[in-house]
């Protein structure tokens, strides 16, 4: 067991920047919003992250400053797919295509710079708990707080009034601008929270993981968190499960490598995407035969208070 304890450690900290983004497109999809731009949000944040904590000295500004970022942009993508009614594959995907070329253009200077970002912070008794204790308490802030965020979102999707107003959002949303609520507002709201959480994803890598700016360093990364929201279900929980198994099976190619296996490098590189397509396969099989369920109904849909049924 000794053997997987830097595995199973490794796997937590590669998963949780993807499971910041996949946290965040649950909540945006779960408000009836579809955003495809979470690879372009992250890098996005990864380089406003960096570029601020480098300025500051902070890594905590850095962050926020990233969640800003994420926030504003995804306020445009809201403006354009809710108040306009425009295509939200389109949108998100002219997002994902937008910060791309602009964290490439912003950041040339700053390819191979590096900043001090946040350390290791071992939990007092926890961390010496055998085995599970190197594992889960022995990680960054940041890592602790997407347990705290995974924790929180679970009870509140699942066991508030704001929850259930989310989930009918997605679900039947004439049925909360019947009961008085504004539809726009919510999808606003969860829209843009959503986004900032995909852009502190981003900027754990550099600020965090890290620690330096690496054009296109999110390598994909957006697009397995919106695979993971399909495999979770909406639910965070398995969410974070669906996150650090990716993670574990990226830390595992790299250990590969490492261990100067003869299988070529990359081949070993392709396992995280190879593992997507099979759990995409997989869900629309059973999508096919009508096994899975939970995607909220409304999901993709404008809404506009004027159009009746």
């Amino acid at each position: 067991m000794e053997i997987l304890v830097p595995i199973l450690s490794a796997a937590i900290r590669s998963g949780t920047p993807i499971l910041y983004a996949t946290l965040g497109e649950i909540l945006t999809e779960k408000a009836g919003v579809l955003n495809l731009g979470l690879e372009g949000l992250m890098l996005l944040g990864a380089f406003s992250g960096f570029t601020v904590t480098m300025v500051t000295g902070n890594p905590w500004v850095g962050l926020a400053a990233a969640f800003c970022v994420g926030m504003a942009v995804s306020a445009l993508h809201a403006f354009l797919c809710v108040t306009m009614g425009a295509n939200q594959v389109v949108s998100g995907l002219a997002i994902t295509m937008f910060g791309t070329g602009m964290s490439a253009l912003l950041g040339k200077a700053y390819v191979g710079e590096t900043i001090r970002g946040l350390g290791i912070l071992p939990v007092p008794l926890l961390a010496k708990i055998p085995l599970l204790g190197p594992v889960l308490f022995n990680h960054d802030p940041l890592v602790y707080l997407s347990y705290v965020l995974v924790g929180l979102a679970c009870w509140f999707i699942s066991s508030t009034r704001w929850g259930l107003t989310l989930r009918a959002v997605g679900e039947n949303p004439r049925a909360v601008d019947a009961a008085g609520l504004s539809v726009v507002r919510l999808r606003y709201a969860y829209t843009m929270v959503g986004g900032g959480l995909a852009a502190l994803g981003g900027a754990y890598l550099s600020v965090v993981y890290t620690q330096m700016w690496v054009e296109m360093m999110t390598a994909g990364r957006g697009w397995i968190a919106v695979a993971l929201v399909i495999f979770g279900i909406w639910n965070p929980l398995r969410a974070a499960l669906g996150s650090y198994l990716f993670g574990g099976v990226g830390a595992l190619q790299l250990r590969i490598q490492a261990a100067g296996t003869t299988i070529p490098a990359p081949l070993l590189l392709m396992l995280p995407y190879i593992l997507t397509i099979v759990v995409l396969v997989g869900i629309s099989v059973r999508k096919g035969k009508g096994i899975l369920l939970g995607a909220p109904a409304a999901l993709g849909q404008p809404f506009h208070r004027e159009e009746r049924d």
